[in-house]
């Protein structure tokens, strides 16, 4: 049997360095879609669709190939936070954000592009804010600029700071892909990064 192509649907420098840690081959595609949120579509169901919909329309260019999408969003008392896109913005968030949980929901999806099933879930975590002074978000907008970054911050940078818990059973996902779940869908096709992953 030939190897299975493992495409990411996804052109985020985080997720390929996330996906590399699991030694696989793999390349990566632009899915182009658009990811408006529907009317009141609630955080979860939005990620689902999102992630499912990057991986299918990759898809229509890769036919024979194992496709991972994932989408994330960040939440705070239902109210899905944007990418900022701008420093006002961005400060704007962390301070609705200080001293508050803030929850991330990680869509995934794995599409075997061949027959078409897909396998998808969500893998939510928690973030406990410190309570943070106007010059502390300032600052570290400045500093980091997270315009596009969900929440306002990156966690595997200065980001961390702005912690006082997390929560959640893979930090992975935080960043924007659940690799102990994906670990388990890519077995199931039987990919085992255990026993295939190159050591190159």
């Amino acid at each position: 049997m030939s190897p299975t192509k493992l495409v990411l649907a996804s052109t985020s420098p985080f997720r390929r360095a996330l996906l590399e840690r699991l030694g696989l081959a793999f390349t990566t595609a632009d899915p182009a879609i658009d990811e408006t949120p529907r009317p009141d579509e609630p955080a979860q169901a939005l990620v689902l669709r999102l992630a499912e919909a990057k991986a299918r329309a990759v898809a229509q260019h890769q036919p024979e190939a194992l496709i991972i999408g994932s989408d994330q969003v960040a939440s705070i008392d239902g109210q899905i936070l944007g990418k900022p896109g701008g420093h006002e913005a961005a400060v704007a968030q962390l301070s609705l954000c200080a001293g508050r949980t803030v929850t991330f929901q990680t869509g995934l999806c794995l599409l075997d592009a061949a027959s078409g099933r897909a396998q998808t879930l969500v893998e939510p975590f928690r973030v406990q804010m410190r309570a943070l002074s106007h010059a502390q978000i300032a600052g570290y907008v400045a500093r980091e600029r997270p315009f596009f970054s969900a929440g306002s911050f990156k966690s595997e940078g200065l980001g961390i700071a702005l912690f006082e818990r997390l929560e959640g059973e893979d930090p992975n996902a935080l960043i924007g892909l659940p690799l102990i779940r994906l670990v388990t869908l890519l077995r199931s096709h039987g990919i085992d990064p255990l026993t295939q992953g190159s050591s190159a």
